[in-house]
C-alpha cells in the first residue's frame, strides 16, 4: 500500500483529541506520516508580539500534547499564523498531504461559510478531508463515540460551450417493472 501523508489540525476542543485518537486506531497505518498543524491568529489580530510569541508557545505545547498519542507513527509538529483556511489549505499543499483530518465541532472553521467556500473550491485543496465529531458520553464508557463525516471536495461542472441536452424521460408504471 502507497504510505500517506495526513495533516491534524491540533485545536483545544476535544473533538480534536478524539479525531486524532481515531485516525490512529482506525485510518493511520504503520509507516505513514503525520503532521500535527496549529494555526494562530494573523499577527494583525494579536497586536502584542509577547502575546503572539504566547499563543505560538500554547500552539507548540498542545502539539506536543498530541503528538504523545502517536507512539510509532513519523509526527511533524507545524505552528504557524495566518487566516486558519488558507494556512490549512497552504499547508496541506506545501506537504503534500493525502488527507486533512480534523474535529467537528461547534466552534470549527469549518462551519465559517467562507472556509467551506474555500474547502469546496477543488483547484486550492488537493487531498481528502475527514471530519470527525465527538459527542460527549459520561465518563464511566470505555469507548469513544464518534461520528464521521467525509468532506467532499469534488465540483461537477459541464463545459461552457456544449448546449444543453435536455433528458429523456421515460415513466413506466411499477406494475410493467415488475412484470404484473
Amino acid at each position: 500500500m502507497e504510505r500517506q501523508r495526513v495533516v491534524m489540525m491540533v485545536e483545544e476542543a476535544e473533538a480534536s483529541r478524539a479525531a486524532l485518537e481515531w485516525a490512529i486506531r482506525n485510518y493511520i497505518r504503520c509507516g505513514d506520516g503525520i503532521t500535527l498543524l496549529y494555526v494562530c491568529p494573523p499577527s494583525a489580530l494579536v497586536l502584542s508580539r509577547k502575546k503572539r510569541r504566547s499563543l505560538r508557545l500554547r500552539g507548540f505545547h498542545l502539539a506536543l500534547s498530541f503528538r504523545d498519542l502517536c507512539i510509532g507513527i513519523d509526527v511533524e509538529i507545524v505552528v504557524t499564523e495566518g487566516e486558519q483556511a488558507d494556512t490549512i489549505i497552504s499547508t496541506v499543499n506545501q506537504v503534500g498531504a493525502t488527507t486533512l483530518i480534523l474535529g467537528l465541532h461547534q466552534g470549527s472553521f469549518l462551519f465559517n461559510c467562507r472556509a467551506m467556500n474555500q474547502f469546496s473550491n477543488r483547484k486550492n485543496l488537493k487531498c481528502k478531508v475527514l471530519a470527525i465529531k465527538h459527542h460527549s458520553m459520561p465518563h464511566d464508557a470505555s469507548f469513544l463515540n464518534l461520528q464521521l463525516s467525509q468532506v467532499e471536495t469534488i465540483h461537477l461542472c459541464a463545459p461552457a460551450a456544449e448546449a444543453k441536452v435536455p433528458f429523456p424521460m421515460f415513466t413506466l408504471p411499477l406494475g410493467a417493472l415488475c412484470g404484473k
